[in-house]
């Protein structure tokens, strides 16, 4: 269920089958420019980097973003950009993609109202949810999936406990950690989530 899914870094999301997705490319090593969508989630530099978007990008490659990210966007060359804004169920490239509102609560960093998001992608026959940065809320509590990634590293996003109660709540088949390893968090809180989530969840640390 999880093979074609690769945690590159960070929050560095590579999805390959018969369509090869990225969600939010970041220290992207060398030049693949192989990829048929790229979904990104906000804006910050470690999720939204022109530079990495260059090393995967092909000249019919789809591009989405948040609305108000637009701007930002057109700055890129590619084959097409769309922007999302949360709740939204589209089929770009022939793929289904969901997007979830993806904010802090309290935190200052992911406001609601600049509507950022999560994307659940149906991939190969499996629904892949990947959350953004994001606390826990009443719209990811409600995601139905089969493979959960989720931000576990603090400071900006849930810590691993948090993250571990999401997934508790939502219940997916298998929950993959990320956003940790390098700007926040650390190996121990892979370990930290593990251990904190409910069979029969399964977890797997794909980080490399």
């Amino acid at each position: 269920m999880t093979e074609n899914i690769e945690v590159l870094t960070h929050s560095s999301v590579r999805l390959k089958g018969e369509k090869v997705l990225y969600i939010d490319p970041f220290h992207i090593e060398d030049n693949p420019a192989d990829a048929d969508i790229i979904l990104i989630t906000h804006d910050h530099f470690d999720h939204f980097s022109p530079e990495d978007i260059d090393k995967i990008k092909k000249q019919d490659t789809i591009m989405v973003v948040p609305e108000k990210m637009k701007e930002q966007a057109e700055g890129i060359s590619c084959g097409q950009c769309i922007t999302v804004l949360p709740g939204m169920r589209k089929q770009f490239g022939g793929i289904v993609v969901e997007t979830v509102a993806a904010y802090n609560n309290a935190k200052p960093f992911h406001p609601k109202e600049n509507d950022w998001v999560g994307y659940v992608v149906e991939f190969d026959g499996t629904r892949i949810y990947i959350a953004g940065d994001t606390d826990m809320t009443e719209e990811n509590r409600r995601v139905v999936c089969d493979v959960a990634m989720i931000p576990i590293g603090g400071t900006y996003t849930m810590d691993a406990k948090e993250a571990a109660e999401l997934v508790n709540a939502m219940k997916p088949k298998v929950a993959i950690p990320i956003h940790y390893g390098s700007i926040t968090g650390t190996k121990e809180d892979a370990e930290i989530f593990k251990a904190a989530v409910e069979p029969p969840v399964l977890v797997e640390i794909k980080m490399p």
